[in-house]
């Protein structure tokens, strides 16, 4: 008995760590240097990759009004967790504003993770709505996670389609929660 629980300590030890090394290394990541420019090379980097990966998700990114790209999600917990990230909304293919990310999640769940995101919103309504914090994520929300042929299986839900790309760590989850955003729009140069 003494053996499982020292097993259990352990791995809520590493759980606890992941989390914070993920959050950390989010954090830094997005107030580092001129964040904007980084952030908007950052997404347009997501987006190659994303393209790569799989072609058929061009097809989304021609029927949406808009889009958000986020490069990297730290995401982490033990029971309760949660998720930050920061990424770039874009309509017609040019970036118009910041977005941050933030989930919390209670459920059976541990370790921590990073993944890139991209949500694609489409209609001018589902942008909007964005824009005025009307948008957020239920547990029944999913997304595609990201491989060849991917969108081929992937649709609209409510306006709105979720792809998603695991960029390390490893996160063991089955959780209720939702993303919410925040929006700024970006100044003009």
């Amino acid at each position: 008995m003494q053996t499982r629980s020292a097993k259990t300590m352990r791995i809520g030890l590493a759980a606890v760590l992941a989390f914070a090394a993920v959050g950390l290394a989010r954090v830094n990541a997005a107030w580092s240097g001129d964040d904007t420019a980084q952030l908007i090379q950052d997404a347009n980097r997501t987006v190659d990759q994303f393209r790569k990966t799989d072609p058929g998700i061009d097809q989304f990114f021609r029927r949406s009004a808009g889009y958000v790209v986020f490069p990297g999600i730290g995401k982490g917990g033990l029971g309760i967790g949660g998720a930050h990230g920061n990424g770039v909304l874009f309509e017609n293919g040019q970036p118009v504003g910041k977005v941050t990310m933030n989930q919390v999640t209670v459920g059976a769940q541990a370790g921590g993770q990073e993944f890139a995101e991209i949500i694609f919103l489409e209609t001018p309504r589902n942008v909007s709505d964005l824009k005025f914090g009307k948008t957020k994520f239920s547990a029944e929300a999913s997304a595609v996670a990201l491989s060849e042929g991917a969108s081929a299986k992937a649709k609209f839900t409510d306006g709105v389609a979720v792809f998603t790309a695991t960029k390390g760590g490893m996160m063991l989850e089955a959780s209720i929660g939702g993303q919410k955003f925040k929006y700024t729009p970006i100044a003009p140069r």
